[in-house]
């Protein structure tokens, strides 16, 4: 899986948002700038699943972030 510049993700890397994004269901917005932990990889080739601050269950497109 790569991020919107190309580089080579892998499970366990940190990523930053580089757009602001609405989270449904949790009535936040994830501002550009924020760094997401321990990223894991999921079958979809553009899906990321990760954990923030009180929202369970996150997942990012790929299209959004760059490695940090």
């Amino acid at each position: 899986m790569r991020d919107f510049q190309g580089t080579l993700l892998a499970d366990g890397d940190a990523v930053v948002l580089i757009k602001d994004l609405d989270v449904k269901g949790a009535g936040q917005t994830l501002k550009r700038g924020t760094k997401i932990r321990s990223i894991r990889l999921t079958g979809d080739p553009q899906e990321i699943d990760c954990r923030y601050e009180g929202i369970k269950g996150l997942v990012l497109r790929a299209e959004f972030v760059r490695k940090a």
